[in-house]
């Protein structure tokens, strides 16, 4: 990079500094400094997506899957308000990402243009950090600071408005250094021995509980020490109803989810004489039903694990040691099923297009 570069170029250089290297993209003229540096950026790689849905879906899907955030460049408040749904469900699924709203000038802001609207209002409704660029000299600084925030353990959506002229200025550009390992993920901090130890008491006690799966207690690690828990104890496994991130495949206990009405939902939670959350939010009915509570566990008889964010997976496995659980998981799906000439069914189906999957498909 020039000795001098400008804004747009600063903010780019400064995201590759912080290992993001992708940008979901439907841009319009307030950012056009930014879509020329994209060009320009080594080490950014820009997508074009034809809907602002588009983007936001795929930088959800690229959050969850990494743990590490991708932006997107959208095109004032009505780019945004069109890609909020998928900011809905990306912040429900915690999954980090960053969002790069291009905003006018302050001269023209006063002129009560057709696209102009509250852009921080709207980006309030989906993100938990929000901030408006006041000087070309911070593009680079807040873009660093959107992105640690999007990138804490437990995901957040951090969203930039960058006004087009801010985009365009000279600035000097970052020097950071070396950008961190690409293939970099949320650190997720440890559950405490406390936690772990009360939920084994129970088990140990013949208690029988009703674990809730959610966050990475449903990788392959987690639901692999659930399996090796259930064949010791007296517990029960379900994923939450709408996990962010399920594996699955041959090898892995086949764990339900949590039915998706309340009635069924409360019977199943009650088949314990407590609830236990692992990586899981409290259970609470999507919509209010008349006679029925809106929490699916009583308080009183819900207990916590480990909280979305922490490292649920790790607190899993403790509990298996912690109760003497054997090192296998049993009960687990076969890696290939047997398929032989049989008539052509959803099942045969389903199973032979698992069969045909490659590993680790998404």
């Amino acid at each position: 990079m020039d000795a001098m570069s400008n804004g747009a170029q600063a903010m780019l250089a400064a995201a590759r500094q912080s290992g993001v290297t992708l940008c979901f993209a439907n841009p319009g003229t307030t950012e056009m400094p930014l879509v020329q540096a994209l060009d320009d950026a080594p080490g950014v790689r820009a997508v074009l997506g034809l809907f602002e849905g588009v983007c936001t879906g795929a930088a959800d899907g690229y959050g969850r899957m990494l743990g590490r955030p991708a932006l997107t460049l959208l095109h004032l408040g009505p780019g945004l308000a069109n890609g909020i749904a998928n900011l809905h469900n990306a912040r429900r699924a915690r999954s980090p990402v960053v969002n790069l709203i291009g905003q006018h000038t302050a001269e023209h802001l006063k002129l009560d243009t057709p696209l102009d609207s509250d852009i921080t209002a709207l980006a309030g409704t989906v993100s938990s950090w929000t901030r408006t660029v006041g000087s070309p000299e911070a593009m680079a600084a807040d873009m660093r600071e959107a992105i640690s925030h999007a990138a804490q353990a437990t995901g957040h959506i951090a969203t930039l408005i960058v006004p087009v002229d801010h985009q365009s200025a000279a600035v000097a550009p970052p020097t950071d250094g070396a950008p961190p390992p690409a293939g970099a993920t949320r650190a997720r901090p440890s559950v405490a021995h406390e936690a772990v130890e009360g939920v084994a008491g129970l088990l140990r006690d013949g208690q029988p509980l009703v674990f809730l799966l959610g966050s990475d207690a449903l990788s392959a690690r987690g639901q692999q020490a659930a399996a090796r828990i259930a064949s010791t104890t007296r517990a029960r496994f379900y994923g939450e109803t709408f996990p962010a991130r399920a594996e699955r495949g041959g090898g892995l206990p086949d764990i339900d989810r949590l039915p998706y009405f309340p009635e069924p939902a409360i019977a199943a939670l009650g088949q314990g004489s407590h609830v236990v959350l692992a990586g899981s939010a409290q259970p609470v009915s999507l919509f209010g039903y008349a006679g029925l509570p809106g929490t699916l566990s009583q308080p009183a008889r819900t207990l916590t694990l480990s909280a979305p964010g922490f490292d649920s997976a790790a607190a899993l496995e403790a509990l298996a040691e912690a109760v003497g659980a054997g090192s296998d998981a049993p009960g687990v799906a076969p890696s290939l099923y047997p398929i032989d000439d049989a008539p052509l069914t959803p099942t045969w189906v389903g199973r032979i297009v698992s069969n045909l999957l490659p590993e680790d498909s998404i």
